[in-house]
């Protein structure tokens, strides 16, 4: 936990995943996620058979540069935090893909501990009830 979801357009292999380590560090130093939890889905959209859809809404000018970013967590952070990861976020893949903040999409979708299930069909975050 989190599970990222990273979208683009026409991006190789090897950006993808510094756009993956991007997010994973900012989510390391703005929410203290542990190193080893990484779970991710990265996806290059070929704009062909795949893509994307941006428009400039609230006045931010997004262009075929932008990456969509989407990650689920559960609840209980506050807006601080989620403040300082969006910044962190956009900082990095900035820093790391040279992708501009303005084309840095976030989305946070929040659940509770029984919406996850990490193997063997167990719900790793509920305590047993024998």
């Amino acid at each position: 936990m989190p599970l990222v979801r990273i979208d683009t357009l026409g991006t190789d292999t090897a950006r993808l995943h510094t756009l993956g380590d991007a997010v994973h560090q900012a989510l390391m130093d703005a929410l203290g996620i542990p190193p080893e939890d990484r779970f991710q889905i990265l996806t290059a959209h070929d704009g062909t058979t795949s893509t994307l859809r941006h428009g400039d809404h609230l006045g931010i000018p997004h262009d075929d540069g932008v990456v969509f970013i989407a990650v689920t967590l559960r609840t209980g952070r506050t807006t601080e935090q989620k403040q300082h990861l969006y910044r962190r976020i956009a900082e990095e893949a900035e820093a790391r893909a040279g992708v501009e903040p303005r084309n840095v999409v976030v989305t946070l979708y929040e659940n509770t501990s029984p919406d996850w299930s990490f193997g063997h069909g167990e719900t790793q975050y509920v305590t047993p009830t024998t």
